[in-house]
Order: C-alpha cells, then sequence, then structure tokens
C-alpha cells in the first residue's frame, strides 16, 4: 500500500524547505510520534515525515489512545490519516506551538474557514463540536551545538467515518464536507504549508497565527470548565497562546498542557 503515497513530490515540496527533509511511510508502526521520540534519544535528528498506514498504539494528549482504523485495504487505510513531522528547531518562545499547527493544518483542508473549529491547544473540531482530529507535539533534546531541541508534531485527523463507541466527544471526518477526500491527498495538502508554518513560527512565534486561531476558535465567548473544577467564560486566547478564562475570582490565564478545558455542560 505504501507505494500510493505521493512519497517522491512530498519529498521534493519539503526539501525544498528544508533540505534533506525524507519521506518514510510504514504499512503498521506502535505510534508514529513515538519511533520519532525512539530517534531523537538515539541521536538521530534528521528532518522526516513519517506516514503511518495503522497505528497499534497512537498516542494523543495526556496519554489517551488514538485508534486508527483496523483492518487492511485502500479502502480502510483512507479513512484516516496519521502521521509525525519531527526535525531540529530552536525558536525563541516555544508557547502557542500547538495553535499555530492548529491553524495551519485548518487552513489547509477548509481553507474557507466553515467547517473546522480550533479547540485548545491541539484539537480539531467541527462547528457541532465534534472531534475531527488531534495534534500531539512532543521534543527531545537534539545532538547539536545550537543546543536545539528535535520536535516531533504528531497529526491525526478522521477521513472518513468512524464509530462513536469509547468517544467523550462525538468523531467527525473529512468527507462529510469533501466527499472526493483520501489519506494521501490530504496529507499532500497539509504537509508543506505545515512545514512553512513551523519555520514561520520558529522565526516569529505565535503573533502572526493568533487571528487565524481566533476566527476558528471553538472555546471563545462559551462557558467551560478546567479539569480542576473551576468554570468561567472564555475570553481566547494571549498573546502567548494561553487560554483566557474569566473566573468569579478574576481573569486566569491556563498555560499547563495538563488542563482539560471542555465547554460547559459537555462529558468530561
Amino acid at each position: 500500500m505504501t507505494n500510493r503515497w505521493p512519497t517522491a513530490e512530498l519529498g521534493a515540496a519539503l526539501g525544498a524547505l528544508v533540505p534533506g527533509f525524507a519521506v518514510e511511510v510504514v504499512p503498521e508502526i506502535d505510534s508514529s510520534n513515538t519511533e520519532l521520540m525512539r530517534r531523537a534519544r538515539a541521536g538521530q535528528a534528521a528532518p522526516v515525515l513519517l506516514v503511518a498506514e495503522r497505528q497499534t498504539a497512537g498516542r494523543g494528549r495526556l496519554g489517551r489512545p488514538w485508534q486508527s482504523a483496523t483492518g487492511a485495504g485502500h479502502a480502510v487505510v483512507d479513512e484516516s490519516l496519521t502521521f509525525s513531522m519531527g526535525m531540529p528547531l530552536a525558536p525563541g518562545d516555544w508557547s502557542g506551538l500547538s495553535l499555530a499547527v492548529g491553524v495551519s493544518v485548518a487552513d489547509s483542508i477548509d481553507p474557507g474557514g466553515t467547517q473546522v473549529r480550533l479547540k485548545w491547544p491541539n484539537d480539531l473540531w467541527t462547528a457541532q463540536d465534534r472531534k475531527l482530529g488531534g495534534i500531539l507535539i512532543e521534543t527531545a533534546m537534539a545532538q547539536s551545538a545550537q543546543a536545539q531541541r528535535y520536535l516531533v508534531i504528531g497529526i491525526g485527523l478522521n477521513i472518513g467515518p468512524r464509530p462513536a463507541e469509547g468517544l467523550t466527544i462525538a468523531p467527525a471526518w473529512l468527507r462529510e464536507w469533501h466527499a472526493g477526500a483520501n489519506a494521501p491527498q490530504v496529507l499532500a495538502d497539509i504537509s508543506a504549508p505545515l512545514l512553512r508554518s513551523v519555520l514561520a513560527f520558529a522565526a516569529y512565534g505565535f503573533e502572526p497565527f493568533a487571528e487565524g486561531f481566533a476566527r476558528r476558535d471553538a472555546l471563545r465567548g462559551r462557558e467551560v470548565r478546567l479539569s480542576d473544577g473551576t468554570a468561567g467564560l472564555c475570553e481566547g486566547v494571549g498573546a502567548g497562546g494561553e487560554l483566557r478564562v474569566r473566573t468569579a475570582d478574576g481573569l486566569q490565564s491556563v498555560t499547563s498542557s495538563e488542563v482539560s478545558v471542555r465547554p460547559a455542560g459537555a462529558a468530561q
């Protein structure tokens, strides 16, 4: 199945932005993020896009599992897209990177801005509060004189229908509004713009992405509840991508990746 993927074209597009960027496709792996983190810790810090046709131990934020499609055949593989992008990076400030990545992916799959919303800090939702996909960002120390870190960005997207059993948020999928979507083409649409966005973030931080996030912010203006039980009105995000929540004790800035935020009344 790996010959279905436009690896040569992707390699050329990514290599034009970062020389030596490799593209790999594997039929099955535990987790594309886990694999790139293993490599980084072993001293392998080359830029790479790793696509997994199936993940057996995919991970989301807070260690939650991310389920890939099961079974065999092109039709099953096309029900989801899971990949990780790894590269050495040394931005002045890492704050807001997951939001910038979300803006880039959303703009690629929904250029009109009518379908995809971004739920702080790393989920792609639809306007109906259904989850389309997620982002997992991890870093490891890179073996370089510049003391860069090796950045791994994992992305999972639902391309076709998936069951809602066992999920706290109802799923959405790309073919609901993009009938002809398939995993290789979606990857081609996402990957080069994503790399350009990461490079822009390294140079300029979150600021160039703030307006794009605000347009797609799924929580702004809504009552939300934090995982510690605190409730309040979401007032969007700050200059560094921190969530701003107006509580009974005043305006609170939420920055920890260990904080779960859902609209008030949503399943926990």
